[in-house]
């Protein structure tokens, strides 16, 4: 399974990153949005794990766009801050496959991963 990890904190994509390959899956990472839209539409990802308050393009417009897009395939995670119910329906309205308010577990969000992996096309 492939997934991509946008998410502007180094620390914590990279911690993520470490986790979900130590789970089996081969992952990327992108630290600002140019980038992870970018490798989004460059790069075939089962599952998209997707800040939404990043540098140069926002998380709302990436996913807005992936979700316009016939050719990508990917499922698209929401992983980020806001978190309140208008934030969460808000992210889904946007095309976002699912959404998890930081904090999170760890075994949670690896298990909505293989979830989306599973519906991916």
């Amino acid at each position: 399974m492939r997934v991509l990890i946008v998410e502007d904190e180094p620390a914590l994509a990279d911690i993520l990153a470490e986790g979900l390959r130590a789970e089996g899956m081969a992952v990327d990472t992108a630290y600002d949005g140019d980038t992870g839209l970018e490798m989004a539409t460059v790069h075939g990802y089962d599952v998209i794990i997707l800040d939404r308050d990043l540098p140069l393009v926002h998380g709302d417009e990436i996913c807005r766009a992936l979700a316009a897009a016939p050719e990508t395939n990917a499922r698209i995670l929401m992983l980020t801050a806001a978190g309140t119910v208008d934030d969460r329906v808000a992210g889904l309205s946007l095309g976002a496959d699912d959404y998890l308010p930081k904090p999170f577990a760890f075994p949670e969000l690896v298990a909505r991963v293989h979830a989306l992996a599973r519906r991916s096309g």
